[in-house]
């Protein structure tokens, strides 16, 4: 890691060499943006090549800087997550291992802290998943929790306030508001962290008629019968088949006859947020659609695809507020001349399925939730239209804020600056695998524990509480259908694989692995 560092003496001043834009030699301290989100999946982003859904200002900051097409999470669980991101640090480091248990420690090192010794005016507002208070922020407006899509609460250091309208909105409000009441002298760190897409996918009023009259393409693995590969996939209890709920997750707030009871259990907490006029709205695109469901209601697999289909939409949905947003945030800076000194970060804290498996959800190292997005744009220092292969993590983002705001990067950060990828950025001195650990075990999903090392190539799971070590070829099995681990001809690359695993757990001092 060290080796990493050093090389941002060598990077800039090959870039002051050659340019790439506005020269480096007079650019100020720059102010970052970090626009976050829960649960984006990069296969409903345009810039990773959405077949789905257009993010026509998501994909701006991507098309005027770059796109990080391998980027990995270091434990695909929102709050966990979000301790690697601040800390630079993998959860056994960290000790956020898990949602809903300790507080996250914020006594220890994190970059928005260090930012704030070092001159920045920090700020955190919307969603935080922390069990504490955030630390290292000069303002900080966060949700309670998981936050409410509809009429929102927010908590301060002054208190609570309930504000009516859609959280997406409402959290770009106030993170504007900041920016324009803020200290101009001073360099700034802005958090932007919105609740959606989460679960329960409630959109917002204007977008509930999107995709109305279309048929969102299924993913290829939908009916995943979950052979030959861990034992463990099949206990799962994150289906779209046998998962859902009618009223909670579905949005059928009417009697369903041919419902189990286990279907009908949960209620849809943001409907009851809502005013009376909201209701109204909603009930104007719901109830018809609802009423013509169940009159002639589907069965089998077709009613596993009527629920895919009002799942992805209403998802979709939310995206379409969130991606307006994002356009709000560029345009601001764009007029308040902010844009040419400002990194402008998009990602989310992991990834997420959209039917792939026949799943929703996230936890499980298979591609789709341990890839989250990452696009950024920097004026100056990333080449507009830059596309990276490069194998990054969420561990990389604390110092590589730091390193760009010309900060001592801490020896105890586990992640690297990811500076050298900007003027290089598929580096052969680059890292050649990321480590994962999901620690929690069973639960409502029934995920078991598992670690794993991902290359360019090949994926190695390790469910150590279960069944042993699943290996995939994402090149020749991209959609991880097959477990080459008890194949002969691929005794070689797991023993390799193993061997990579072993190295990672010795190189980032993980614990032993207990069932």
């Amino acid at each position: 890691m060290n080796q990493l560092r050093g090389l941002r003496i060598v990077v800039l001043a090959l870039t002051l060499a050659i340019g790439c834009g506005s020269a480096i030699a007079e650019a100020k301290t720059p102010n970052i943006v970090f626009i976050f989100t829960d649960d984006h999946a990069c296969q409903s982003i345009g810039a990773y090549g959405s077949k789905i859904n257009k993010t026509p200002n998501i994909d701006r900051i991507a098309r005027d800087g770059a796109v990080f097409v391998n980027s990995f999470c270091a434990n695909s669980i929102c709050g966990p997550s979000r301790a690697c991101v601040l800390t630079g640090k993998h959860s056994h480091k960290n000790g956020f291992y898990f949602n809903g248990r300790k507080p996250f420690d914020g006594t220890q090192f994190t970059f928005p802290q260090v930012l704030q010794k070092s001159g920045y005016q920090t700020a955190l507002v919307g969603k935080w998943h922390l069990n504490s208070n955030p630390t290292g922020f000069d303002h900080w407006d966060i949700l309670p929790g998981q936050g409410a899509y509809y009429n929102p609460v927010f908590i301060s250091e002054k208190g609570q306030r309930q504000i009516e309208g859609y959280c997406t909105t409402i959290t770009t409000d106030l993170a504007l508001n900041w920016l324009a009441e803020r200290d101009k002298e001073k360099p700034f760190l802005l958090m932007c962290q919105h609740k959606a897409p989460h679960r329960t996918w409630a959109p917002e009023l204007k977008h509930l008629n999107n995709y109305a009259d279309v048929d969102i393409p299924e993913p290829a693995t939908l009916f995943d019968n979950y052979e030959n590969r861990s034992e463990t996939l099949a206990e799962n209890a994150m289906s779209i088949d046998r998962h859902f709920y009618y009223h909670y997750d579905l949005k059928v707030h009417l009697p369903v006859p041919f419902a189990s009871k286990r279907e009908t259990q949960l209620r849809d907490n943001e409907y009851g947020r809502m005013t009376p006029e909201q209701k109204q709205a909603w009930d104007a695109a719901f109830l018809p659609r609802n009423k013509a469901f169940l009159a002639d209601p589907p069965t089998g697999k077709d009613l596993v695809r009527w629920k895919y289909q009002r799942y992805i939409k209403n998802y979709l949905r939310c995206i379409d507020s969130v991606d307006e947003n994002v356009g709000r945030v560029l345009d601001y800076l764009d007029e308040n001349g902010l844009a040419e000194n400002t990194i402008v970060i998009y990602s989310s804290d992991q990834g997420f399925y959209l039917g792939e498996h026949g799943w929703y959800d996230k936890r499980w190292m298979f591609e789709e939730s341990l890839k989250m997005p990452f696009v950024i744009r920097w004026p100056g220092h990333i080449q507009p239209g830059t596309r990276s292969d490069a194998l990054i993590q969420n561990i990389d983002y604390a110092p590589t804020f730091l390193d760009a705001a010309g900060v001592d990067v801490p020896e105890e950060i586990q992640g690297a600056s990811l500076l050298p990828l900007f003027s290089e950025p598929n580096s052969s001195n680059w890292r050649e695998s990321v480590y994962y650990h999901y620690y929690e075990h069973g639960g409502e999903h029934q995920v078991p524990r598992h670690e794993g090392v991902r290359t360019s190539r090949f994926k190695l799971i390790n469910f150590y509480s279960n069944d042993g070590f699943n290996l995939f070829d994402l090149k020749a099995d991209p959609q991880e259908m097959h477990d080459l681990s008890g194949d002969p001809k691929h005794a070689d690359t797991l023993s390799a694989m193993q061997k990579e695993l072993q190295r990672l757990r010795e190189l980032y001092d993980v614990p032993e692995n207990k069932k």
